[in-house]
C-alpha cells in the first residue's frame, strides 16, 4: 500500500518526528527503525481517516490560491466557514492540501 506523508506535518505527526530525532541522536533507536515508525505512521493514519471518520463538513470561503502540482491539489481559504451537522467555525485563513486517494491503491 502506497502512502502520502502529509500527516508528518500535523502536530502529532511532527512531535513523532521531533521524538524519533531524539531517540536516534541518543542511540535508544536506530534511524532505519525511526525510518519504519514514519512509514507505519503514514498507512495508520491513512487507515484510520478512511475508516474511522464518518463526518462530512461543508466549507465555504474566500479562495486566495489554489495549486496543482504532482497530483496534490493545495488550496489556501481566507475567511473560511467550516460547519457540520453539529456546528460551525469560522476560521482567518486555512490551507487544505488534498490528493487522489486512487494513487493509494496503485
Amino acid at each position: 500500500m502506497a502512502t502520502f506523508e502529509l500527516y508528518r506535518r500535523s502536530t502529532i505527526g511532527m512531535c513523532l518526528t521531533e521524538t524519533l530525532d531524539e531517540m536516534v541522536q541518543n542511540g535508544t533507536l536506530s534511524p532505519e527503525l525511526a525510518i519504519q515508525v514514519l512509514v507505519q505512521f503514514d498507512k495508520s493514519m491513512t487507515e484510520a481517516l478512511e475508516d474511522q471518520v464518518k463526518s462530512k463538513v461543508t466549507i465555504k470561503g474566500h479562495l486566495h490560491t489554489y495549486r496543482f502540482c504532482d497530483n496534490v491539489w493545495t488550496f489556501i481559504l481566507q475567511d473560511a466557514l467550516f460547519k457540520s451537522e453539529e456546528c460551525q467555525e469560522t476560521v482567518g485563513q486555512v490551507k487544505i492540501v488534498a490528493c487522489d486517494s486512487r494513487l493509494l491503491t496503485q
